[in-house]
């Protein structure tokens, strides 16, 4: 009896199981959102066959969806029909986890689509609670695409949002990231030569060629998904990054590149850890202890022990704690493990 937890967002698909093998895919939904279902049934494939699959999301946003409600309904088809092709006979029986803290049927998910609409980070608050049963602490989650940021006391979420756009007006949320997030949308100019130099508003470059350049993320000649299409190293960013001065490597050298990449690196650590501060200092106590998880681990882990409030707090690494690979997809590992319990 395998219980999947499934966290399907716009741009990647992460899957887990309660004991802790854990696959994360790239797949852009507003490009090819009918293909969905296919994606699902095939990380679903990379496990035992599961008797429950618990799913959350955040997919519901992207742009190809009218509205939320019309993308999770979406969202849930295209679980129930790759569950249903897997196995016709006997499916799984599907979890859909919601901000009230259950797990709803498929079909009431349907009906209450604002619950359930990017309710993956509850799902990891709620599951992250159990490793800090008493007293204050707070979750940090850097992800490819988004940063939470969830205040936690004894043991229980106590997000001031619920929505997504609750959760930015209160720092819970900031749609900033490790990989994904355009370099203009981090600053407007960056030093050069003795001065500063304005850079274009264009996707030439992301932040994953800032964090190449600075060493913190490894080449991958086989990752694709960059701002061009070419591969992910250390090389193919320099190309990126300065593009965005409207310049090449003929203009400006790698050394010059890599100083900007550190300048933008510190200006996102600045910004999140300005949303860290409003979220922490709401705490009802002192901040006793920290959780820190997804692809962007080591910006959180920078940001924790900077802070007034956690630079003395106990830090729990996901990544340590289980797997890089689980805390990449740590909310699917949360639904999976809370699923299990449930019908256990």
């Amino acid at each position: 009896m395998t219980t999947v937890g499934l966290d399907i967002g716009g741009a990647n698909i992460k899957a887990a199981d309660e004991g802790g093998h854990a696959v994360s895919r790239v797949f852009a939904i507003w490009r090819e959102p009918e293909k969905l279902s296919d994606e699902i049934a095939a990380l679903l494939r990379l496990f035992p066959q599961p008797s429950r699959v618990a799913v959350t999301m955040t997919a519901e946003l992207a742009d190809c969806f009218t509205t939320k409600s019309e993308g999770v309904r979406f969202i849930l088809d295209a679980v129930d029909t790759c569950v249903r092709n897997i196995n016709d006979r006997s499916p799984a029986e599907i979890d859909v986890w919601s901000t009230e803290g259950r797990f709803l049927s498929t079909d009431n998910a349907r009906d209450r689509c604002q619950k359930v609409a990017a309710a993956n980070w509850h799902a990891l608050a709620t599951w992250s609670g159990r490793l800090v049963p008493t007293g204050s602490a707070v979750l940090m989650d850097i992800g490819t695409t988004t940063t939470d940021i969830i205040p936690l006391h004894n043991g229980r979420p106590i997000p001031m949002g619920l929505t997504d756009v609750g959760r930015l007006q209160s720092g819970e949320l900031s749609y900033s990231g490790a990989r994904r997030t355009p370099i203009c949308a981090i600053a407007h100019s960056v030093p050069l030569q003795g001065g500063y130099c304005s850079i274009a508003a264009e996707v030439f470059a992301t932040t994953l060629d800032v964090y190449l350049l600075t060493g913190n993320i490894a080449d991958d000649e086989h990752d694709r998904d960059t701002a061009n299409g070419k591969p992910a190293t250390k090389s193919a960013a320099y190309d990126r990054l300065v593009r965005m001065l409207c310049c090449d490597r003929d203009e400006v050298t790698l050394d010059e590149a890599v100083q900007i990449a550190r300048f933008l690196a510190d200006v996102q650590r600045q910004r999140l850890a300005g949303s860290f501060e409003r979220v922490a200092q709401r705490l009802p106590d002192s901040c006793q202890q920290v959780i820190l998880s997804g692809s962007g681990l080591f910006l959180a882990h920078r940001i924790a022990y900077e802070n007034r409030h956690t630079a003395n707090a106990r830090v729990i690494s996901l990544s340590d704690q289980l797997s890089p690979s689980v805390a990449t997809a740590a909310c699917a590992y949360a639904v999976a493990q809370m699923s299990a319990g449930v019908h256990g």
